[in-house]
């Protein structure tokens, strides 16, 4: 249906009527303006009326056109002077994102964005130190600066303040961790375009694994005391001394995962997002087989009010303060906390003669390197096979 058109007292300016709306009166005008470019006739769209479009208003557009056609400068139609408004609009807004980004702070980051996703993702143990190390050691050096600003020199300065007060290397290096894992998730959310300084800065070195383990007769005492005080304790403490397990895979236990037939433990989603079977001693069979077992997807320990056990329980640390297994213990690392007991069954296994990679399967380890700290305990089984050549040589036959 071709639309009737109505020449305006203004040259190339023409109009149509709507059929019912009115404006000031009368019939609301549709506003299009038409010219010659190039040896070819062009009619483009302004607009209602209504939307402010006169006649003259039309004139004076198209004027600016002409203009443009004559000088060569400008957009010499509408749609491209549209497209030219287009994208002065969009750089606008592009550089009030970047503007945004330089303005960004690491505290506001942090505490709005990072944070809160960390919430989601990380335990309340990881989370809560996270917040302890931004708020100590991290925001009052770098907290005020956006990212852009920060630099290897702020980041020195938060390792120097940590190390002069004494704060072990093992937490320097975790706060950088931090740091960096800000960083690439501000990269992440094309909130920053930065990578992180941190690789510029030379960590303190450290060696935060845990040396002490237990002897047998050791075990068995500590054992003894905590099931007078705690049976849950006592049985979750078997579970790591026999099979190996953290902590937090045996709160993750569920009835579904215990075949007491084949005397298996399936450890889903460990530590290294890997599944792995650990194996059931006598004592740890027959204390699943004493327990009461509930639904296949029923935890097998439960804190109180019947939710997952978050930690260990401050049972554990008392036993062991009155069994005095910590007095003038001052490393660290010798001290006897519950990751103590699964160290001890990597012990264990190691001076029975366990081969170092069978070790690293039955740990749950995601590479050899972690399990290599056990190595040394094994020189007992070597030693004896290197004797065997004892007597090989006869040297009374040189003499």
């Amino acid at each position: 249906m071709t639309i009737q058109r109505t020449k305006s007292s203004h040259p190339g300016v023409r109009y149509r009527e709507h059929k019912t709306r009115l404006h000031n009166g009368k019939p609301d005008r549709y506003f299009t303006i038409y010219y010659k470019l190039k040896g070819k006739f062009y009619e483009e769209a302004l607009g209602w009326a209504s939307q402010g479009w006169t006649e003259a208003k039309a004139a004076i557009e198209r004027n600016k056109l002409k203009q443009a056609h004559a000088t060569g400068e400008g957009p010499q139609t509408l749609n491209e002077k549209r497209d030219l408004a287009a994208e002065r609009k969009a750089e606008k807004e592009a550089q009030k994102v970047r503007e945004a980004k330089e303005a960004l702070t690491f505290t506001k980051f942090f505490t709005e964005t990072y944070a809160p996703h960390s919430l989601t993702s990380k335990s309340k143990k990881s989370t809560d130190r996270e917040d302890q190390l931004f708020r100590l050691w991290i925001s009052p050096v770098i907290g005020d600066l956006p990212f852009k600003k920060i630099s290897a020199l702020q980041l020195n300065q938060i390792r120097s303040n940590m190390l002069e007060k004494g704060i072990a290397p093992r937490s320097v290096t975790y706060a950088f961790a931090v740091i960096r894992q800000v960083f690439n998730y501000a990269k992440f959310c094309h909130m920053s375009e930065l990578d992180s300084p941190t690789q510029r800065i030379q960590m303190p070195k450290f060696d935060n694994q845990r040396k002490r383990f237990l002897s047998p007769d050791e075990a068995a005492i500590l054992l003894k005391a905590l099931k007078e005080k705690s049976e849950q304790v006592y049985e979750i403490s078997i579970m790591s001394f026999e099979c190996g397990l953290r902590a937090n895979e045996i709160f993750s236990l569920k009835w579904k995962d215990i075949d007491l037939e084949n005397e298996i433990i399936t450890i889903f989603d460990s530590k290294n997002s890997k599944s792995r079977p650990a194996f059931m001693t006598e004592n740890v069979k027959n204390m699943l087989l004493s327990k009461k077992q509930g639904d296949k997807n029923d935890l097998i320990f439960v804190g109180r009010e019947g939710v997952k056990i978050s930690q260990i329980s401050r049972t554990f640390r008392i036993v062991v303060d009155e069994l005095g297994l910590n007095n003038g213990v001052s490393d660290p690392r010798q001290k006897l906390v519950f990751h103590t007991l699964r160290h001890t069954y990597a012990s264990w296994l190691a001076m029975d003669g366990t081969d170092i990679y069978m070790v690293k399967e039955l740990m749950g380890h995601s590479s050899l390197a972690m399990t290599q700290r056990y190595a040394h305990l094994g020189n007992g089984a070597l030693r004896k096979a290197a004797k065997k050549l004892d007597g090989k040589i006869d040297l009374d036959m040189i003499n």
